[in-house]
């Protein structure tokens, strides 16, 4: 059965919704991109929070996608073709490490779909250079 694995909201400021959901639930910090106002993924040791920066001037704050780890993509993909979804689903660039295709359900929600799953956690601080 697919789980899933985790969520992305966008934000114009990912900094702050980082510090409110680190503090107020206590998810840790998997991933810091480099750039200031870049992506921050959080984690309960289960389930991921994607935190996008929001860049786009047309695109509202909020739910984003979720995400689905699965045992096949490709089954996955078959089926919604069976369905006849308008929107059939698109594979990502390779070598992505989060998900090898996008999606969306009959109401046009995004889902991703990956079968190597979501980052894995790191130790806090592994990311920091002395």
């Amino acid at each position: 059965m697919a789980k899933i694995r985790h969520l992305a909201i966008k934000t114009e400021d990912t900094g702050r919704l980082a510090k409110f959901y680190t503090e107020v639930f206590g998810l840790e910090v998997l991933h810091k991109d480099k750039r200031e106002g870049g992506a921050i993924y959080l984690t309960d040791g289960y389930f991921n929070l994607a935190l996008l920066p929001n860049d786009s001037q047309n695109s509202p704050n909020g739910l984003y996608h979720f995400g689905f780890h699965v045992d096949s993509g490709e089954e996955v993909v078959e089926k919604i073709k069976k369905l006849n979804i308008s929107r059939l689903p698109k594979p990502r660039p390779q070598g992505r490490p989060f998900a090898e295709t996008r999606a969306s359900d009959p109401d046009g929600n995004f889902f991703d779909v990956s079968e190597h799953g979501f980052v894995e956690v790191k130790p806090l601080g592994e990311d920091k250079q002395a």
